[in-house]
């Protein structure tokens, strides 16, 4: 199984044109751990030059370390994102040659890429500020010591007048060269997507009292009732004959829901850490309004920002999202033009068909998903998903 890496990548430009720099890192999926760091001052530059840059130099970087790896490109420049990603076509002439570039780097099969806030690039943001700094000075960029690198919090910010520069930037720069394919339409030789069917688990003890249940309560096991939809799902997706594989949260709940599928299918159940449901810290076990008397200005703060972890160390949906899209890619690079079902949570479920549609994080409180319920993404070789079914019940009435 081919090893994942996660890079991070961001530019600026002090002007735009301006003195301009990039910064790359490598990042572990499991642990968050920084494999390499890059970054180099460009001299006068646009954003998006600076963006691209450091975009290739991540991609080296993650070469040097694994040329077989499937490396997920996470950035804030929607421009890069989008044109990488198929999505927008690049017109213009200082970008054409860096695209190409990037793209050599690896296969394209074994690259994607995911946009994220710039609140969530802080270390290749620190990176790219770092090497223009040292070009101010007449300087090369030097990497700190490991210690040093990591710790963001000393890090200098760029100014609210520059973000604004760049992101005014990326905005004039992208209807010259942004012309979206029509929602729907492709390119014919893309072949058969990897579909993921994903299945919520059936009901526990806790489902019809609307508990807090993620990784770091219990661990129930199904219900009666939740056994009957696990069965009821069974012969549903026997029916439809298109399941040629079965993966699983390792929560027991999950586990006796796919096993259920599975052995109606004749196939093997495989776990996947990284679908486990959000931990809930001090919350798990307790109703909505139980968290509202108990943690009233905690359970404000969560509702207001994915950023925000529940009480006692429980996990933001920040944290969920980084783990569950590691998963994803996890799942795309193994069963490629495949059709898989992915056993899991209602929290997994939501951030996958969010990160389909690029919803904002908010839309995990908008979405309603059902005890069994089926749900199903198709994700192209281009890098563009399709969601195809939402919490389905119909095969439980």
């Amino acid at each position: 199984m081919p090893r994942t890496l996660i890079v991070e990548a961001d530019g600026g430009s002090r002007g735009n044109p301006g003195p301009a720099g990039y910064g790359a890192v490598v990042l572990d999926p499991e642990t968050g751990e920084a494999l390499a760091e890059a970054a180099e001052f460009l001299g006068t530059a646009t954003n998006n030059v600076a963006e691209y840059n450091g975009l290739v130099a991540g991609l080296r970087a993650a070469r040097a370390l694994d040329p077989e790896a499937c490396v997920h490109v996470r950035m804030d420049s929607k421009l890069v994102v989008e044109q990488m990603s198929g999505r927008w076509q690049i017109k213009h002439p200082d970008m054409k040659p860096l695209a190409a570039a990037a793209r050599a780097v690896f296969p394209p099969e074994q690259v994607t890429y995911e946009w994220i806030p710039r609140a969530q690039n802080k270390h290749a943001d620190r990176l790219a500020n770092e090497a223009m700094d040292a070009g101010k000075n007449g300087k090369q960029w030097e990497p700190r010591d490991s210690r040093a690198a990591l710790d963001t919090a000393a890090a200098p910010a760029r100014s609210a007048a520059a973000r604004a520069a760049d992101e005014a930037a990326e905005a004039a720069e992208a209807p010259e060269v942004a012309e979206a394919p029509a929602p729907g339409w492709g390119a014919p030789d893309l072949g058969v997507p990897a579909t993921l069917v994903l299945l919520r688990h059936g009901e526990t003890a806790l489902t019809p009292q609307k508990r807090f249940s993620g990784s770091g309560g219990t661990d129930p096991e199904l219900s009666p009732a939740g056994r009957r939809q696990a069965e009821a799902a069974a012969v549903s997706l026997a029916a439809r004959g298109t399941i040629q594989a079965v993966v699983s949260s390792p929560l027991r709940r999950c586990r006796e829901t796919a096993e259920a599928v599975a052995a109606r299918l004749g196939l093997e159940v495989r776990l996947e850490e990284g679908l486990r449901e959000t931990d809930f810290g001090a919350w798990e076990g307790l109703t909505f309004a139980e968290v509202r008397e108990r943690f009233p200005d905690d359970l404000d703060a969560w509702l207001a920002s994915a950023a925000v972890a529940p009480t006692g160390g429980g996990e933001s949906f920040e944290a969920v999202a980084r783990r569950v899209a590691v998963a994803r890619d996890k799942l795309l690079a193994r069963y490629t033009g495949r059709t898989v079902l992915v056993v899991t949570h209602v929290t997994p479920i939501k951030t996958l068909v969010r990160l389909a549609l690029g919803a904002p994080p908010e839309s995990l409180f908008r979405m309603e998903l059902s005890a069994a319920s089926l749900s199903a993404v198709a994700y192209y070789a281009d890098g563009n998903a399709s969601l195809r079914l939402l919490n389905d019940t119909s095969h439980l009435r």
